[in-house]
């Protein structure tokens, strides 16, 4: 039974573990190692899951024997089966998250890859506000704020590649024991375009720690 299992950042991480491997293929032959990168590459995307079942570790296996390019290839779709769906969520749904915005003008749902999505993220242009759609703990959650475009290309820190990005510039409300109200900013380089974002993504921590530290 093909019981998805791969998020999405997991998919990208192996994806990227396996051009690793193959390009060692095509520059070392040194046969250990090889043998030694077969192992690791192996052995890092099993650090990616807390608990694999053997089943599942088994579909790992051809790691140790890819050799041809187009078995490489083979070997990343053999695993498309896997992949786990961001929850999918209703116009609706992304309204209530953001209740403030009355005119919330949402990207187009049904048109989404939602196995190709560790987050939902969009820019609404009339009110230079961006969106964040992120799924945590269980809980579908939504942060927005000021983006502010650059039109020069910087690290994003999302999925930490380079890419054209925008100042994101949120504002969270904390409590704070002087003041009764207290706002700070919390602004971040990150891309503008979504989807190339979520296809590069390989890492949670940043993301995770940004919107918790905008949700507090």
């Amino acid at each position: 039974m093909n019981t998805p299992f791969i998020k999405n950042h997991q998919f990208n991480f192996i994806k990227q573990q396996v051009k690793n491997l193959q390009s060692t293929l095509m520059t070392v032959s040194d046969p250990k190692v090889i043998e030694a990168a077969r192992y690791g590459a192996q052995a890092k995307i099993f650090e990616q899951f807390s608990d694999m079942t053997n089943e599942q570790k088994q579909l790992f296996a051809p790691l140790l024997a890819l050799k041809k390019t187009e078995e490489f290839q083979e070997f990343v779709t053999s695993l498309t089966p896997y992949l786990s769906s961001f929850p999918k969520v209703t116009e609706k749904q992304i309204q209530k998250l953001f209740p403030k915005n009355k005119k919330l003008k949402t990207p187009n749902l049904d048109a989404l890859n939602y196995t190709a999505l560790t987050y939902i993220g969009w820019i609404d242009i009339a009110t230079s506000k961006m969106f964040f759609v992120y799924e945590q703990n269980n809980q579908i959650v939504g942060i927005e704020g000021r983006f502010t475009a650059t039109n020069k290309k910087n690290v994003c820190s999302l999925c930490n590649g380079v890419a054209e990005v925008a100042l994101f510039s949120a504002i969270t409300k904390t409590k704070n024991a002087k003041y009764a109200d207290y706002y700070k900013a919390v602004g971040n380089y990150m891309c503008i375009d979504s989807a190339a974002c979520n296809a590069k993504i390989k890492d949670l921590t940043y993301l995770e720690s940004f919107i918790a530290s905008v949700l507090e």
